[in-house]
Order: structure tokens, then sequence, then C-alpha cells
């Protein structure tokens, strides 16, 4: 049987035989299986090594990590099947907005096929939020974005309840938004640095390109005006023109928040995605003017409900589950880890990192 030294005896090794101090006092029995105050008992009575049952010294098994929250998104066959469809679907869509561009011809019950279709099987806004943030590697990002935003438009318009003809319209928005970046160079598009006062102004100019793309064309107004007014802002600090609130279009108005919402939890060539609960202070700190009051609060209540339950980390280290929102403060929830609960809305310079 090995003798090990005190020292190097761990938690779950089993004593071979009774160990006794200097004067004959039992202090272990055979058998026990060893615990910290059983080891610091034998230090306190300086027995400096004792016997140990060799099976015990095999190290047990460590159980698999629980699978964060991605994980299990992106092992579901949910996921998979989205992930499926998404792909085919983005075939569909560029060949249809390419036709736009080069053909002047636009199907608008083909279109809606795309983004319907991919919202069927998942009506549960939770659910598209959750397959979207999975899915952030794709190479033709402009149409990557325009189904996105298509996608969330679909489901904000239900969280307003819009009725059936309108979401269908705001989902059209959604597709068509950004259509005019198709005839932004795409070196600027894709450039990974920062853009010079020329390119960052050439890039602005896709609101106004978009709009003349489809000005003539046989659809809603609506359309043509959240392409032409989605960088606009409530308090008159967007572009092309500084328009405020009552003078932007109401579905431009919805399309802007799902717009920036998508764009700031998506990679960049520049940097990673932000975590959603990052984009939601944003927004609180920053955006309660510049976006419509009527929307913006309903979207960011509806998304950070979302996250409820989820496994998140803090930025200092520690990973717990958000096990209640703060209504007045919808990016600090309250996290429980292990035992110990964390009010996000009392710990000064503390947030939330990371969706696990």
């Amino acid at each position: 049987m090995p003798r090990l030294l005190t020292h190097n005896l761990l938690p779950g090794m089993i004593t071979a035989e009774d160990v006794f101090s200097h004067n004959n006092q039992l202090i272990l029995p055979k058998g026990l299986v060893l615990t910290d105050k059983a080891i610091t008992k034998l230090e306190f009575y300086s027995i400096s090594a004792i016997n140990i049952k060799e099976e015990s010294l095999q190290p047990a098994a460590e159980p698999a990590p629980e699978p964060t929250y991605s994980e299990k998104i992106r092992s579901s066959e949910e996921y998979k099947r989205f992930k499926k469809e998404y792909e085919e679907e983005m075939v569909e869509f560029k060949d249809s907005v390419n036709d736009i561009i080069t053909k002047n011809v636009i199907d608008t019950d083909a279109l809606l096929a795309q983004p319907e279709k991919l919202v069927a099987e998942n009506s549960n806004g939770i659910h598209i939020f959750d397959m979207l943030h999975n899915m952030r590697m794709y190479d033709d990002p402009t149409y990557a974005h325009c189904l996105n935003v298509a996608l969330i438009c679909h489901v904000f318009g239900n969280w307003i309840k819009m009725n059936e003809e309108d979401i269908k319209t705001l989902t059209l928005c959604g597709l068509l938004h950004d259509i005019g970046k198709l005839m932004v160079p795409e070196s600027i598009i894709t450039k990974p640095s920062k853009l010079t006062n020329e390119e960052y102004n050439i890039i602005k100019t896709h609101s106004l390109e978009g709009y003349n793309k489809l000005k003539t064309m046989d659809i809603d107004d609506h359309i043509k005006n959240a392409a032409l007014m989605h960088h606009e802002r409530c308090d008159g600090s967007g572009y092309p023109f500084g328009l405020k609130t009552n003078r932007i279009d109401r579905f431009a108005r919805i399309v802007s928040i799902a717009d920036v919402y998508d764009a700031m939890t998506s990679a960049r060539v520049y940097r990673g995605p932000l975590c959603p609960f990052q984009v939601i202070s944003i927004f609180e700190q920053e955006g309660l003017q510049k976006y419509d009051p009527e929307f913006i609060l309903i979207f960011l209540g509806y998304i950070v409900n979302t996250y409820m339950h989820n496994r998140v980390r803090l930025s200092n280290g520690m990973e717990g589950d958000i096990v209640l929102i703060n209504k007045l403060d919808l990016s600090k929830p309250m996290v429980q880890c292990g035992n110990h609960y964390v009010d996000l809305s009392r710990e000064h310079g503390l947030f939330v990192e990371a969706i696990l």
C-alpha cells in the first residue's frame, strides 16, 4: 500500500489503516475517506505520512463540463434546420436583390417567401434571436445583414401588434433597407481599418442610392422611405437630411432599431460581436433620445427577457444565471453566482460581458 506525505494528501483518498498520534491516540480510522478537515487534523497532530488505499489514488473522472447556452443551441435540431434553410434562402435572396440592381425587376412575393419560411417554424421571437446570435460567419455581410434585419423586423412587428399586412411591409423594409450599399465599392464596405472622411461620406450615400433605385418601383412607400431614412434619428442627429421624429417614416423608425441592433451584435472585420447586454446598455445610455420611445422601450424589454435564466459571464470573470430583470435598468439584471446574488444595478462598473 502506498505511503504518502501528509502535504501530498488529497480529499477523496482513503486511509489504509488506523492512524494514531505519537501517544497512541486514534486520530483517523481505517477506511476513512479523507476530507480537508481530516487532513488538517493530521497536520495538527504532526503526522508526516500515512498509508493510503491504492485504488483511491486514481483521480476521479472529472464530470464533463456543462455545455454553454450557445453550444446547446448549435447542437439542437432546430438550429441545424434553421442554419440549412438560412443558407438556402440566402442564395435565393441574393438572386432576388441582384435582379433589382441589374434588371430593375422586383418580386415582393418571392422576397417575402424567404424570411417567412425561416420564421414559420420559429414564430417565437426568443428562438429567432437565439438562431441569429449563433450565425455570425457569412462572407456577404450586406446580404446577411439585410436578411437578419428582416427577420428581426418580422418578430418586432408581432411584438408591437402590427396587423399581418403591415408585418409583411415591415419585413420588406428590413430586406431592402440597405440595398444602396450594394452600389458602394466593396473595398469600402469591408475595409478593416478606420474609414477616411471621404470614405465615410461615400458610405453615407447608400441611403439615397437605395431610395433612387426603389423610388420608381411598384412597392409600398414605406419600403422606399425605409431605404432613405433608416439612418435618420429622432433628435435630428441622423442623415441624409437630419429629420426629427414626426418627419421620419414610422416604418423607418422601426427598421433603424433592428438595423443598429443587428450591426452591433454581429462580428465586424475590426471587432467581434458585442454582447447583447452591452448593446442594450448603449441603447439605454445614448439611444432613448435618438430612437422612437414608442418602439425602443418595447424592443429592449422583449430582448432582455429572451435572456432570462441564461448563463452569463460578468466583467470580473464570475459566471452565473440571470434570475431577475431590472425594469428600470434593463442592461443590469440580477445574476445568481452559486449561492451569491449579484444585483448589477447596485454594482458600479460591473456588467454582463458575455452570454455563455
